[in-house]
């Protein structure tokens, strides 16, 4: 039968080929990672059943079973393959020199399932060559050349490197010694279109489906679109400005306000409406200034009782401290035992450092409500001297209860000495190696606190010349102020006396409601240009024809000269509701009669 044919079976060999074992294709197989499938011949493993094919207890392997299709691992370099005899039924295999290098293969194209094979025998059929590689996997098609060699292409990418496998191994047709019926396989990877393009729509199925998880995801992260904006009416304009007045729901009315305008649905028929709107947004602004201050005001007022109560707390710490200074002074100091010292001396140092933290805080309150205060009013440079005195002076007070505070620890620490001293002498022998450790330790700290205190009283002197500096600096600016203010008025003086001599005219000018020539020039233009106008004009108007002939000419500085001279221009209001308009009108003849 035709199975019977593909199966590799050793009955049809003669008995006098060599053989390095009777069940070799079945040895090949184990060196690949494989079980014997169709064997006969005696089994390797005790358990292995020929009936069956295969091994007891492992199932048959299926080419399309999963995992199958993923290259074989391959094998250590330390453990080389053990190649041997493969009989077929119509040749035998002969593996090569285990020894030599093994064969060179070219690198492996994407998707690769047709493999090259070369050095076939002249008198090789495509039958002969269906009987080798068959054993590999399913072959879907065999080019065979004139020239010895062929194209197989298989169904999965594994099953090349099953195939080559067989690199290297001699073949030889029968049992026939002729040049034709023998030869040397040589299989390494083939570059087909049709592995290509399969891979290639392989590829592009994945991306397809990747770029198919991305829009899902993408879609699943978007936020959603914002309601959409009804459409303008008389009622939704009526539901729209109640919306307005109400403070909760000013947001939305005014999106839907604004999208309105945007669309453009403001037109004749629409504008007193949307006026009307505009105008509910404007008296919003007054809620929200009204609801800032009264935030503003409520921590104004919670700064105010976080700054007393800061205060205070720091009054309690100050009579704490104070409480341990007092306690480590000489005549308080003595009675007490080392252990009370110690917690008194831990307890001071801590109480001073809450104090210093909290003291800071307090300052830095301060500094913001005095910068803020700066930007409000620009303060005098003697004041600014008189703060950086007093500054100077509170620094060089904390010098000093640092520097006393220091004097009486130093005192403490030598009525210590000597009552160590005294504890020695009386001490046994035992004790003595303790007793001049503590005196080291003792006299290293009464070395550190001196140099503290030479410290110290270095900065006290050089604080006060700072103090003196600045002392004297604050007597010269303010003979220089005296100098300046004599100055000054010596030279009001002057200018007063020579302006009475060259200019009387001007004081007359300065008398009367216009000023200068060029106010003169201004009203005699806009009389004229009034009198053509008899119903009146805006002051844009006005302005922009006199701007014609004077570019620097403003709105506000011809507003004020008409303003002043309300004998010549009168100012009338005209229209009603939104065309409500300002014009100015000429009255210098009534003017002129009233005068």
């Amino acid at each position: 039968s035709a199975d019977g044919g593909r199966n590799l079976s050793l009955d049809s060999i003669p008995m006098g080929l060599p053989m390095s074992g009777p069940t070799a294709w079945t040895t090949a197989m184990n060196n690949l990672g494989m079980a014997p499938m169709g064997m006969t011949g005696q089994p390797l493993l005790p358990d292995f059943d020929p009936a069956l094919g295969m091994m007891t207890g492992i199932p048959p392997i299926n080419p399309m079973m999963p995992g199958l299709g993923i290259v074989p691992p391959p094998i250590p370099p330390d453990m080389p393959a053990v190649k041997e005899i493969i009989h077929c039924k119509s040749c035998t295999l002969f593996p090569p020199n285990p020894h030599l290098p093994p064969p060179a293969t070219r690198e492996r194209p994407p998707g690769c399932k047709t493999v090259f094979v070369g050095g076939l025998p002249e008198n090789g059929t495509e039958q002969i060559i269906m009987e080798v590689f068959e054993q590999c996997g399913e072959v879907i098609a065999i080019r065979k050349s004139k020239k010895n060699f062929c194209h197989i292409r298989f169904a999965e990418e594994f099953m090349v490197d099953k195939a080559l496998y067989l690199s290297g191994y001699r073949i030889r047709l029968g049992s026939s010694t002729d040049k034709k019926d023998t030869g040397r396989l040589h299989v390494d990877f083939a570059q087909a279109r049709d592995d290509l393009y399969e891979w290639e729509c392989k590829q592009r199925m994945l991306a397809r489906e990747e770029r198919h998880r991305r829009r899902l995801e993408e879609e699943r992260f978007r936020p959603p679109s914002p309601p959409p904006v009804v459409h303008y009416s008389d009622h939704e304009c009526s539901v729209v400005a109640e919306k307005l007045k109400d403070d909760t729901k000013f947001l939305e009315a005014i999106q839907t306000l604004l999208t309105w305008i945007e669309r453009g649905e403001v037109n004749r028929r629409t504008a007193n409406n949307f006026y009307s709107m505009i105008q509910s947004a404007n008296s919003h602004i007054r809620r929200l200034v009204n609801e800032k201050a009264a935030h503003e005001k409520e921590m104004e007022e919670a700064k105010e009782k976080f700054k007393l109560a800061l205060s205070g707390i720091l009054v309690q710490f100050e009579q704490i401290v104070a409480v341990y200074h007092s306690a480590s002074k000489q005549k308080a100091w003595d009675h007490f035992t080392k252990a009370q010292r110690k917690n008194i001396s831990v307890w001071c140092k801590q109480a001073e450092e809450i104090r210093n933290i909290h003291n800071d805080e307090l300052m830095g309150i301060r500094r913001e409500e005095e910068m803020e205060m700066s930007d409000e009013e620009i303060e005098d440079p003697s004041e600014m001297k008189e703060t950086e005195e007093s500054a100077l002076v509170s620094q060089v007070e904390a010098l000093k209860e640092e520097n006393d505070s220091l004097r009486w620890q130093l005192d403490a620490y030598r009525n210590e000495v000597e009552l160590l001293k005294q504890e020695q002498g009386k001490a046994s022998r035992d004790e003595d190696t303790t007793k001049e450790q503590q005196m080291k330790l003792l006299q290293q700290a009464l070395q550190g606190m001196q140099k503290h205190l030479l410290k110290v009283q270095d900065e006290y002197k050089k604080r006060e010349a700072e103090l003196e500096k600045v002392r004297e600096d604050k007597l010269k600016i303010e003979t220089l102020l005296e100098n300046l203010k004599e100055q000054d008025s010596s030279t009001a003086r002057v200018c007063a006396c020579s302006q009475e001599k060259e200019c009387p005219v001007e004081k007359t000018l300065s008398n009367s409601p216009v000023k200068s020539e060029r106010e003169v020039l201004l009203v005699g233009i806009i009389s004229t240009f009034l009198h053509v106008h008899p119903f009146g004009a805006s002051i844009e108007y006005i302005c922009s024809y006199l701007q014609r002939l004077d570019s620097k000419i403003c709105t506000a500085e011809v507003e004020v000269l008409m303003t002043r001279l309300q004998n010549t221009f009168r100012q009338e209001l005209s229209g009603v509701g939104a065309s409500l308009e300002k014009r100015w009108k000429f009255c210098g003849f009534d003017g002129l009669k009233m005068t």
